[in-house]
């Protein structure tokens, strides 16, 4: 027995390629449904309509019988449902024998899944014939249905947005043109530089207190290049990015001419940054010192 109940899309904790899926998840109960199931049925439960790279899902089910819990692709499925078509679609994250457990799945695309449970009964059907000699072929026979349970959650996580955060046409002097842009708010916070030069610049995100020693001249601008992965050198147009790292402090980006100036030569620089905006109390602490 095939028994479809498609519901509204619920949230959940997309995962992207990168240490913000170190941060801490939340779940926060969200609606639920209880469904009497007979013998062997099938019930369709709530779509998830993850982004692209997927996503991660997360639902708390009680039973008074075994059931199975899988996710199906949800076009198969519905494609299933037609009146004589063939069951034919796969499954992923199967769980069996399940009576009271939290079942997770990573989505693995941003192709739209559906959550199904199988009653893992059989129905007796030597029952059914005794039943029908005495009452009559109208009787049927009764089951004591499968209350299951499903507790839908909605996933809370830091919530990330670019922000621009230097936009500036400067005049090109011999000396270092130093920006203090900012404290990491998390390892991997990336950084995105759009530098366009007349002449060849030198460009590094350097921790402050190291750029700070190069203006100085209490280190030279090589020792410093030598402790960052990210620089350039030559850049007259180019964009790049980098990546920040929490232990390393607040960051300072140093431009620096690479041949003599001479004339009113002008520069443009422009830096965005991936920032956290909502929910950063969940960020990940950074590492002890």
């Amino acid at each position: 027995m095939k028994n479809l109940s498609i519901f509204a899309t619920l949230l959940f904790c997309a995962l992207t390629a990168n240490s913000y899926a170190q941060n801490q998840t939340v779940w926060i109960a969200a609606n639920s449904e209880t469904i009497p199931l007979e013998p062997a049925s099938l019930h369709a439960g709530r779509v998830y309509n993850p982004a692209v790279g997927g996503g991660d899902m997360h639902v708390q089910i009680d039973s008074r019988y075994p059931v199975t819990v899988a996710m199906a692709w949800a076009d198969e499925w519905n494609a299933a449902m037609r009146p004589g078509a063939p069951a034919n679609f796969s499954f992923l994250c199967v769980k069996e024998h399940v009576t009271s457990a939290i079942y997770e799945c990573h989505l693995p695309s941003d192709r739209p899944m559906i959550i199904t449970f199988r009653d893992e009964r059989r129905p007796e059907k030597p029952v059914i014939t005794t039943i029908g000699v005495i009452l009559g072929p109208g009787a049927r026979q009764f089951f004591s249905p499968n209350d299951l349970h499903i507790q839908y959650y909605n996933c809370l996580q830091p919530e990330f947005h670019w922000r621009r955060i230097l936009d500036e046409k400067y005049q090109i002097t011999p000396a270092p043109k130093v920006y203090s842009l900012m404290t990491p708010d998390h390892d991997g916070q990336e950084l995105s530089l759009k530098i366009k030069s007349p002449i060849p610049l030198t460009v590094a995100l350097l921790p402050s207190h190291l750029a700070d020693q190069v203006y100085d001249k209490t280190v030279t601008l090589t020792d410093a290049l030598d402790q960052t992965g990210c620089k350039e050198r030559g850049v007259q147009s180019m964009s790049f990015n980098c990546t920040f790292n929490v232990a390393n402090g607040t960051q300072t980006l140093l431009i620096l001419p690479d041949i003599d100036v001479s004339g009113h030569k002008k520069a443009t620089v422009e830096a965005n940054t991936v920032k956290c905006v909502d929910h950063c109390d969940l960020l990940a602490p950074p590492p002890n010192p």
